[in-house]
């Protein structure tokens, strides 16, 4: 009878325990959405003044790309 209750009580220690487990790991991944989310909407905005260093970008423009390395060497 005392082996059956220490199973019992072992079962339920492990399902507590992937339980926690299951829940940090959600609340692990909710950050890690959140985070890359923000680092996305940060990436977007950008600074106004940002040179476009992609020459399949539509928006790419080798004129200013060469004005701002001239100005990086100086």
């Amino acid at each position: 009878m005392a082996s059956t209750v220490n199973v019992v009580r072992y079962s339920a220690l492990l399902e507590a325990k992937n339980e926690e487990r299951a829940h940090h790991a959600l609340h692990e991944r909710e950050a890690l959405v959140k985070q890359a989310k923000e680092a996305w909407k940060r990436q977007q905005e950008g600074p106004k003044d940002s040179i476009i260093t992609n020459p399949d970008d539509p928006k790419f423009d080798l004129e200013k790309l060469i004005s701002k390395w001239e100005k990086d060497l100086q």
